[in-house]
């Protein structure tokens, strides 16, 4: 669904700029497909549970994204897309240390950030009630906590370069989200996903202006990880090949 494609073809996009060398990816959160529907590779999945049976090309992994059952480095690219607000803001800065410790090259982390986008998912709430339609269960799940800020990333990891990018703006998400309440509209954005898929990237990148609704974090590694973890992780490789 079209909500989908804003959330993962930017983080996809940023990904591809990397040219990262074995493409080893993490995404936490993923649920049964994550970004499966836009990457045509393989790539691990992590999440507490799978609501429904996981689709190739992902490999799911059951766990927690706060102890992760990987090694240091294990992976080039770690990926959580709309996770964070989901966890106790206590909990967050565990996740996001815990998604430095297995990536070696990048982290991107998307969420509905900062206090404009919580009031109108607020007021989308409102609008569910006053029409008497049961709200998805995520966006209730997106009244129990504040959204987590850019804050969330300060004096976490100085090893770590941190760019933010803008993703889903304001209006045109509150817009889309009245869209989605109707069938037809639903219909109409998945034909065009389907058929014309370079004009919906074109037209979701044309909506990505500030003030945003989402804000993308590239993580980036300032240096390399210690020479011991270089020799485990090839030792690991070799033994797969």
């Amino acid at each position: 669904m079209i909500n989908r494609a804003v959330r993962y073809l930017p983080i996809l996009k940023l990904l591809q700029a990397e040219s990262l060398p074995r493409q080893s990816i993490l995404e936490v959160g993923s649920g049964p497909q994550g970004m499966g529907e836009y990457y045509p590779r393989c790539f691990v999945g992590c999440d507490v549970t799978f609501e429904a049976r996981p689709k190739h090309p992902m490999v799911p992994v059951v766990a927690s994204a706060l102890q992760l059952p990987f090694e240091n480095s294990s992976f080039d690219a770690v990926i959580a897309s709309d996770v964070l607000e989901h966890v106790p803001p206590q909990q967050r800065r565990d996740l996001v240390r815990e998604t430095l410790r297995v990536a070696r090259k990048i982290v991107l982390i998307g969420f509905p950030c900062g206090p404009r986008a919580y009031a109108l998912d607020q007021r989308l709430w409102a609008d569910y009630r006053r029409l008497k339609r049961p709200a998805p269960p995520w966006l209730e799940e997106h009244m129990l906590y504040p959204f987590p800020n850019e804050g969330l990333f300060e004096g976490i990891d100085h090893s770590w370069a941190v760019r933010s990018i803008g993703n889903d703006n304001l209006r045109f998400h509150y817009w889309i989200e009245r869209r989605m309440m109707r069938f037809r509209w639903q219909y109409l954005f998945d034909i065009l996903e389907k058929l014309i898929p370079r004009l919906l990237e074109r037209f979701l990148r044309l909506a990505a202006r500030e003030p945003c609704y989402r804000r993308i974090f590239a993580l980036t590694r300032k240096t390399e990880p210690p020479l011991e973890q270089e020799i485990v992780r090839s030792s690991v490789e070799e033994g797969n090949g």
